[in-house]
């Protein structure tokens, strides 16, 4: 078997296993979680690019949504344990201290009842991510939802989120679009409004920056950046920036 063969197995295995738990709170929530881990590139490029790394244990998830990401750490967690984990992936942590905040109590309970029973327990607070409190933190992942408030909260949110970082070896992963590219940005912003209204949500407005204004604020507030393009697959215009706080 090839080395991409193997590892195309061992992505099918993780996504399957972290998709399973969902199917108790119904075929929404499992067809959800399914597509999401499936069709969404950033997901295994976070696995594939070993952007998570084994020692950043204590995991914060903004805007988390159903939990995918803890389940998918918890998943990654037991295939590493029965060492089916591929060599060419970066160790991602034995034991996750998860703590996500989502703003909406549907999303909260889904969560909850498809993955309430992982030990250790996962955390999930339904709170405004521009007023909830960060725990101090290894980890803090912000997948596609800084743009639902305006700049100022933007800052005010990366302002909070470095000071809950670990100095030195905190890192922010955190996905935005990129509104110097015009039609990708706005297919984003529509697809994502769509999304909204589907999950039973209200669409709120939002509001964009390009990709140089995100990086240049990030370095103000004392990161060292990464950009990484995270929409393979996909018409939009989404970048993934690697924040790691400076000691």
């Amino acid at each position: 078997m090839s080395a991409a063969t193997h590892t195309d197995a061992a992505w099918r295995q993780l996504h399957d296993a972290a998709s399973a738990p969902y199917q108790k709170a119904g075929q929404f929530t499992y067809h959800f979680a399914r597509g999401k881990l499936g069709r969404d590139p950033v997901f295994r490029g976070l696995v594939e690019r070993g952007l998570i790394g084994a020692d950043r244990r204590r995991v914060v998830d903004i805007g988390c949504g159903q939990g995918l990401f803890a389940s998918l750490l918890s998943s990654m967690a037991a295939m590493q344990v029965k060492g089916q984990w591929p060599a060419g992936w970066a160790a991602t942590p034995p034991v996750a201290d998860y703590t996500g905040i989502e703003l909406m109590p549907r999303d909260v309970a889904r969560a909850e009842s498809s993955i309430g029973h992982l030990q250790p327990t996962p955390r999930f607070v339904c709170a405004d991510m521009c007023k909830a409190a960060l725990p101090a933190s290894d980890l803090v992942v912000i997948l596609d939802v800084l743009h639902y408030v305006d700049l100022d909260a933007q800052e005010g949110v990366l302002r909070r989120v470095r000071d809950a970082l670990t100095p030195g070896s905190g890192r922010m992963l955190l996905r935005v679009g990129d509104a110097a590219s015009r039609r990708g940005f706005a297919i984003s912003q529509w697809v994502d409004r769509t999304v909204t209204r589907i999950r039973g949500h209200k669409v709120s407005p939002t509001w964009g920056r390009t990709l140089q204004d995100w990086i240049a604020l990030l370095q103000r507030l004392g990161f060292t950046v990464q950009s990484i393009p995270m929409s393979k697959g996909t018409p939009f215009a989404n970048v993934l920036l690697v924040a790691d706080r400076k000691p």
